[in-house]
């Protein structure tokens, strides 16, 4: 069993209320929007990283990081890229991939919006954590934290860390 903490959007923000939470996971996948890699850098201290960089992410996350992180989280296969969109309405970039081949988690960031949502079509959970960080049109800052046991993704929980 993995503990997973969710994140995204930090725009360059790190604070001790986001390490806090990083502390109680196993691994930490951020799905892109770093900002400056000096989050990452925090992050990685901590636990084991996952992530992939985003749109407003600079030549140096993009060469530590990919477009899209394809892997195996016990036993679910886990797609996270920054803009993929949502059910029935996924990025035209990914559109083909996910139709031939959908992952069971799929998971992006980039609209700020947190959203969890099955995709009956395509039998995958999407995830979008919203944003913890403090750049954005967003009022709340958001994470999500769950665990993966085996091929099964449960105990999901949203985590607020206040205005932002």
């Amino acid at each position: 069993m993995k503990k997973i903490l969710l994140l995204s959007d930090t725009h360059s923000h790190m604070d001790y209320v986001i390490l806090k939470y990083v502390n109680q996971a196993d691994e930490v996948w951020h799905a892109g929007d770093i900002g400056d890699l000096s989050v990452t850098d925090a992050l990685k201290k901590v636990k084991t990283l996952r992530g992939v960089y985003g749109n407003i992410d600079d030549d140096k996350a993009r060469m530590e990081f990919p477009l899209h992180n394809r892997f195996w989280c016990e036993g679910v296969d886990v797609w996270i890229t920054h803009i993929g969109g949502y059910p029935t309405k996924y990025s035209p970039a990914i559109r083909a991939e996910i139709h031939q081949n959908p992952p069971k988690l799929f998971i992006c960031g980039h609209s700020h919006i947190l959203k969890v949502q099955f995709d009956k079509q395509l039998n995958l959970l999407h995830m979008n954590p919203g944003a913890c960080g403090k750049y954005g049109f967003h009022q709340v800052r958001t994470m999500l934290r769950f665990e993966i046991d085996g091929d099964k993704i449960q105990n999901l929980e949203v985590i607020e860390l206040g205005k932002k």
